[in-house]
């Protein structure tokens, strides 16, 4: 195993941060950290999608409701819309927003707006509320808006901004745009996060960030022509990016869900979907399926073990700001649940509060490094110099980004995934890691999901469900392997746990549960 490791070793990291380590473990803090050196062929991601509408125009490159279009056809749109943005002053390096319900021509505007050289900036028109999404206008800076008829009026324009229609504009189609390749602009899309100060941040993510992870393997999943790729997600949520320019980077049929993401599920390929949203699905009905992929949120050990026996199931990891994910595992049921390793041309590092690396097996927050970091928060100069740092074992002008994901390495190399810092909470003095009380619930005969909170200084209190699972047993289970301190003073059976617009678990809904209940 370790040979296998060095023979992947291309960088010889050395930096006093390494001093403190024993010779073994300096070694091992460089073999594991670091991913496969691989070329990316291409340097933006819409010219693989040109690449496949000129070679295969004929074939499918999404279904929706019924509705199909080829890759040439939609290269054709695309153009036309480029060619549109163009007219009305984008420029390489712009922004522009594309707010719009899933369907055909959500395709046409992102990859429209690339081939203007500039970076698209999704919502979905029908669930962001209107405050938000003049919040995305003015951060983003964007100066176009895409969106569809159907949802049009919901779109905030302010004075000076132009509104397009894609559907209006490619029902037209009077011949009267001519497009002419530009220069790419750097960045390929703005997504925004939660936030840490009460707005959402918008992330910049590049060109060079995206083809390293979608056209290298683990993380291009296999997908080839002929496949068929579900696209389940909010289009806001960087894991759609997975789905949507995954797909068409690599020649395969994205299939756009309506209503039902389960019928969707089961006519496809590949699925990529959060372990709550893969939760909902029955492999057992989704024969096709070859790849699986998850990330987000924890995936429970028990989904992982019953896809991974139907399909190769990747369990990864990353927060949008290091480009959709950052490590990949392809889990074997006879193994532990991990995250794996370092995405190729990637390096994550395990570090102390110090910033000094943790011994081979401690638990310490997880840096990332190498080319998934991204170009950082939009207009936030603070936040941008407290989570994007020098990164010193790469050096040169490379940056590191902080995840306060906590993590650990095994022997062999893997990295554990175990919570994440603000999940770290103090309950009677005594530090308690809601995700591992979680994932015990989770091990409980007829649990499916489970999520922990704390109620007040001195309790816990957990979801779980479905409602059929007997709380007092959940309760034991967790007295049965950790200290009474982290031990739910309440379970809290539901039919099923409440879901963000993003397929995540909704904590906040659970905490105006909890106070209810209180």
């Amino acid at each position: 195993m370790y040979q296998q490791l060095i023979e992947r070793t291309s960088t010889a990291w050395s930096t006093p941060l390494l001093d403190h380590l024993s010779g073994h473990d300096r070694r091992r803090f460089q073999l594991f950290g670091q991913g496969l050196v691989a070329a990316v062929p291409d340097t933006h991601i819409h010219h693989a999608f040109e690449r496949h509408a000129a070679t295969r125009p004929d074939a499918t490159a999404a279904e929706h409701h019924g509705e199909t279009i080829t890759y040439g056809e939609l290269d054709r749109q695309a153009n036309r819309l480029a060619a549109r943005l163009a007219g009305h002053g984008v420029r390489p390096g712009d922004n522009v927003a594309v707010f719009v319900r899933r369907g055909i021509p959500m395709l046409v505007g992102i990859l429209g707006v690339l081939k203007a050289g500039a970076a698209y900036v999704p919502q979905d028109a029908g669930l962001a509320p209107t405050a938000h999404l003049r919040h995305v206008i003015d951060a983003a800076a964007t100066r176009v808006i895409l969106t569809t008829s159907g949802v049009a009026d919901r779109i905030p324009v302010p004075a000076g901004h132009r509104l397009i229609a894609i559907d209006t504009l490619m029902s037209s189609d009077d011949g009267g745009d001519q497009y002419r390749p530009v220069g790419a602009g750097e960045n390929c899309y703005v997504l925004f996060t939660s936030g840490t100060t009460g707005r959402p941040n918008g992330v910049a993510v590049t060109h060079r960030n995206v083809c390293n992870i979608l056209l290298t393997a683990p993380g291009d999943l296999g997908i080839r022509p002929g496949w068929r790729v579900g696209q389940l997600l909010n289009v806001a949520f960087d894991m759609a990016a997975w789905e949507i320019l995954g797909c068409l980077s690599h020649g395969a049929t994205l299939v756009i869900r309506g209503q039902d993401i389960a019928e969707t599920a089961q006519r496809v390929d590949v699925i990529v979907a959060t372990p709550t949203v893969l939760g909902g699905l029955d492999p057992d009905r989704c024969g096709p399926v070859k790849v699986v992929a998850v990330a987000g949120e924890p995936c429970p050990r028990a989904l992982a073990d019953r896809w991974a026996r139907r399909a190769a199931f990747y369990n990864a990891c990353g927060p949008t700001e290091t480009t959709i994910v950052n490590t990949m595992h392809r889990h074997d049921p006879a193994g532990p649940l991990t995250i794996g390793r370092p995405t190729p041309n990637n390096t994550v590092y395990v570090l102390d509060p110090t910033g000094h690396p943790c011994p081979i097996g401690a638990t310490g927050e997880m840096w990332a490094g190498g080319d998934c970091v991204s170009a950082g928060y939009l207009g936030d100069a603070a936040l941008n110099a407290e989570r994007y740092v020098p990164d010193p074992f790469l050096g040169g002008d490379r940056l590191m980004f902080r995840t306060r994901d906590l993590g650990r390495w095994t022997p062999d190399g893997r990295l554990e995934h175990l919570g994440r810092t603000d999940d770290q909470v103090k309950v009677r003095g005594f530090r308690v890691e809601l995700d591992s009380v979680s994932a015990i619930l989770e091990s409980v005969p007829g649990c499916r999901r489970a999520v922990t909170l704390k109620l007040d200084d001195r309790s816990l209190v957990s979801f779980v469900a479905p409602g059929h699972v007997d709380p007092e047993i959940a309760r034991q289970a967790v007295a049965s392997v950790l200290p009474y301190y982290c031990v739910p003073t309440v379970v809290y059976p539901l039919p099923v746990l409440p879901e963000t617009s993003r397929g995540k678990i909704d904590k906040a809904a659970l905490r105006h549960i909890m106070g209810l209940a209180a």
